[in-house]
């Protein structure tokens, strides 16, 4: 077989491959790359160096030294430009005319991403248990010992150990919404749901809570028709309007509040807003707030009964609604968090 046919031939099979391949010659020159190597760098050319188009270290010397004759070698190397990625590659020579080496790439960066979550996930759901659990031993051994015929210590111990065990039975429904939600996450819901009647069915739950805050609840909802799960929808209405009823809650002493609540239907979405008269959010924080246990204010958030978890159930249940949160928010002037989803036609 001849030098160009031979050439022809390894294009066609890895073109073949729904992998990234690159093929290697003699001086880590690129001799071939497939349609999914060069989306994956588009930075890609043929005939020239590796080390032009690929900056990395560990990656040349693989090849380096697999074109040597060395034996068959995975490695993986960390892109930390113009974002990080880390992406694994099996390094394999092949006999031809020539002796080459066909590189196999995967953009592992999703699945570190992925794990890391799910390692930080277990700590913090642990870490969020472990604390009214403490709580909760610490009181019972007290009243099984030195508090024993102390009324006054009794009384005083339950109460907290109520407010504990219902926070820890908060945190375990949320984690258990939290997972279902994401074990449906690839099926959006179909049904007609009007998002203004959701959002008015929030609004009377919660009077009894903004009430007691001493924040007016405001709502302008026209008829809005989108695609969902009421259920859900319920929940994200509920979490932006209960976080905006305790977080924009008038200190003790001050003026009362007011929480403003607007649906109506735009653009091809349902539009779901909720808007406080609180502290704000400083602009640092706002990226973090959907993340998992973030706080900008731990004791606070403890305090209020808060899991740590409402606003990441809130943006995956509207990503299954194939919709979105947007959250505004300046020091000093509240915070707006808008939820976006489509409607139904």
């Amino acid at each position: 077989m001849t030098a160009g046919r031979d050439a022809t031939l390894i294009s066609a099979l890895i073109d073949a491959m729904p992998e990234p391949v690159l093929v290697i010659g003699d001086s880590l020159r690129l001799v071939a790359a497939n349609a999914p190597a060069r989306a994956l760098f588009p930075h890609l050319r043929l005939d020239a160096p590796l080390a032009s188009s690929i900056r990395a270290v560990d990656l040349h010397d693989a090849v380096a030294r697999v074109l040597s004759g060395g034996a068959v070698e995975d490695i993986s190397w960390l892109a930390r430009a113009p974002v990080e990625r880390l992406y694994q590659a099996h390094v394999a020579a092949f006999s031809g005319e020539d002796r080459q080496v066909a590189v196999t790439l995967h953009d592992a960066t999703e699945s570190r991403r992925l794990e890391q979550m799910r390692v930080d996930f277990v700590a913090n759901a642990s870490h969020e248990l472990r604390t009214p659990l403490a709580s909760l031993l610490g009181f019972i051994e007290t009243l099984l010992g030195p508090a024993r015929e102390d009324t006054a210590a009794r009384e005083k111990f339950l109460g907290i150990m109520l407010h504990q065990a219902r926070r820890m039975a908060r945190l375990v429904d949320d984690l258990l919404s939290l997972s279902r939600i994401e074990q449906t996450l690839h099926v959006q819901p179909r049904a007609a749901v009007d998002l203004a009647a959701v959002a008015e069915q929030v609004r009377d739950a919660l009077s009894p809570l903004a009430e007691d805050s001493r924040v007016d609840l405001v709502i302008e909802a026209r008829k809005t028709m989108v695609r969902g799960e009421r259920d859900e929808l319920l929940r994200v209405a509920e979490n932006l309007i209960e976080n905006a009823i305790k977080y924009g809650a008038p200190e003790p002493g001050g003026p009362e509040r007011k929480v403003w609540i607007t649906v109506e239907p735009r653009e091809g979405v349902g539009v779901l807003s909720v808007r406080d008269e609180g502290p704000g959010i400083a602009p640092e924080n706002i990226p973090r707030l959907t993340e998992r246990f973030f706080r900008v204010d731990v004791g606070q958030s403890r305090a209020k009964g808060g899991t740590g978890l409402g606003l990441a159930l809130v943006k995956h249940i509207l990503a299954r609604h194939r919709g979105r949160l947007e959250i505004r928010s300046n020091l000093g002037e509240g915070a707006t968090f808008t939820a976006r989803t489509p409607l139904f036609d």
